[in-house]
């Protein structure tokens, strides 16, 4: 699995890094941003708990601004 810094090097790379920054900048990623509970995202990430990571961003992503961010950032990439 690629670590986050190599994916945003890559993603840069591939002149996607302005257009995700703006994404995650929008309403829908502030509102999403908000859901989310940092520390514990932290900690997962420092624990290696895969499960953990995957039902919290599960969660955030299942919502309305969620699904919408998600499809927001699949389009961009793709573009």
């Amino acid at each position: 699995m690629q670590s986050f810094e190599q994916l945003s090097r890559e993603l840069e790379k591939r002149g996607k890094g302005d257009a995700l920054r703006k994404l995650a900048e929008s309403p829908e990623g502030q509102r999403l941003a908000g859901t989310l509970d940092a520390a514990a995202l932290e900690q997962a990430v420092k624990r290696g708990d895969a499960e953990s990571l995957r039902r919290q961003l599960a969660a955030a992503l299942g919502s309305e601004d969620g699904r919408r961010l998600a499809d927001s950032i699949r389009r961009a990439l793709q573009g």
